[in-house]
């Protein structure tokens, strides 16, 4: 039996109560269960206190047998930005211009935005030390998604169009290619448009002349979308966006074709998508776990404890406070 568990973002002292919470046991420093074993859903770091020690409970458990885990958009996000980019030109702008002359590019462009967001975790690992290359290293292992004979997980969309994509760039285990990251960075690619989607979330294009502002003031013609949804909707109904804006949103319906739906073969989990209030299933079959413990006012951190039942129960979520 699986515990499958939402984004940590290094609020590893949470973990370790969620841990207790289910009954297992820290043992010769990994924790443990006699009878179970949890599936992280991957964003393991970026934004808290305790992004190492998160890191290193999560990879101790991986490699003891103890969990399984998939990669999320944080952890894609730490291996480009720590791997050089063999064709430069294409990136223009670097958050560090006080040395242009020995400046080197990588696969996520070094530049202020970027560097804010991952700020937190490079500070606390310590940027190219050994402990931050051995990180880095154990999240190429990290599967895309899981297939399991009871089960799916994958950190943020369940679309077989873009699980048949990215079986293009990845080995028998779901893993990327060594050859992949490059391809899966470049925008507008085959690769990059599987990654984003299956770690980031499905985004569709607004009716022509529709756009908003995000909260940074770009103009947006793009929206991420509850893709979940089983029946035609409209998207304003499908926009996750800020309240702020969703009145810009038309609330014109969708053709039926643009959702990826889904089968209910089996349970699929993610994760990404910062929920609040009590937790419970998006649908019969599908389950997000990510319920915002890196929030501003206070989040949980939440687990499913999957009893092997295909249908997906309230009562099966536990969580503990931020």
């Amino acid at each position: 039996m699986y515990d499958i568990i939402g984004d940590i973002h290094g609020y590893a002292t949470e973990l370790k109560a969620l841990l207790t919470k289910m009954d297992y046991q820290e043992i010769d420093g990994v924790w443990q269960h006699h009878e179970r074993r949890v599936i992280f859903l991957g964003d393991f770091v970026d934004r808290g206190p305790e992004q190492v020690e998160t890191v290193q409970i999560a990879k101790a458990m991986v490699e003891k047998s103890n969990a399984l885990a998939v990669m999320g958009n944080h952890e894609f996000n730490a291996v480009c930005w720590d791997t050089e980019d063999p064709n430069n030109e294409l990136n223009a702008v670097a958050w560090d211009t006080t040395n242009y002359e020995n400046r080197k590019e990588y696969l996520r462009p070094h530049t202020d935005k970027n560097y804010r967001q991952h700020r937190e975790f490079l500070d606390q690992v310590v940027e190219n030390s050994k402990l931050h290359k051995d990180f880095v290293a154990w999240f190429k292992t990290l599967p895309i998604f899981l297939d399991l004979p009871e089960l799916r997980v994958v950190h943020a969309c369940w679309s077989p169009k873009h699980l048949e994509q990215v079986s293009n760039y990845t080995n028998k285990d779901n893993r990327l290619l060594s050859n992949s990251w490059e391809k899966a960075s470049r925008e507008g690619s085959e690769a990059y448009n599987a990654i984003e989607t299956l770690l980031k979330g499905l985004e569709i294009s607004l009716p022509e002349g529709c756009s908003f502002l995000d909260k940074d003031g770009n103009s947006r013609t793009k929206i991420r979308t509850r893709w979940w949804a089983q029946e035609s909707t409209t998207y304003r109904e499908l926009a996750m966006v800020p309240d702020d804006v969703i009145e810009l949103i038309p609330d014109k319906t969708i053709e039926n074709d643009v959702l990826p739906g889904y089968d209910g073969e089996k349970p699929v989990f993610i994760g990404h998508y910062w929920r609040t209030g009590e937790p419970a299933p998006l649908t019969d079959h599908i389950a997000c776990l990510d319920y915002s413990i890196a929030g501003d006012h206070g989040g949980k951190l939440c687990a499913y404890r999957w009893d092997g039942s295909a249908r997906l129960q309230q009562e099966n979520f536990v969580y503990v406070a931020s």
